[in-house]
């Protein structure tokens, strides 16, 4: 994709074995609820990988041209169902049940990139 802008973030599970076998469950292709992901679609997210490692999540999000993050991060906070799920995610997240996904993902720095 031409133009398209790359986010890293990063978030940490409860490290319990069977809350994270659950949270994969419920990332699995068709899963994630459909109003929470034509939310993202609308704000501008393209693509979405998830991966894992132990307890700690990273995630790679591809956006259109022009994306805003934060503009972007606060008009996904108020689309349908969108909190009802940060709520739901919560319990497997070492994170309140009260916080936005912009507040749950961190934001990764970039600090090494080899060119080929």
């Amino acid at each position: 994709m031409q133009g398209y802008k790359r986010y890293y973030k990063a978030l940490k599970l409860e490290d319990d074995t069977a809350l994270i076998e659950e949270y994969k469950k419920v990332h699995q292709p068709g899963a994630a609820w459909p109003e929470v992901t034509q939310g993202m679609r609308d704000v501008g997210i393209v693509d979405m990988e998830i991966y894992l490692v132990r307890n700690q999540l990273f995630m790679i999000m591809d956006t259109i041209p022009g994306f805003d993050h934060d503009k972007a991060m606060k008009e996904l906070a108020l689309k349908p169902r969108q909190k009802e799920w940060e709520a739901y995610v919560a319990k497997f997240q070492e994170t309140g049940s009260d916080a936005t996904a912009d507040e749950k993902w961190q934001l990764m720095e970039r600090i090494y990139k080899m060119g080929l």
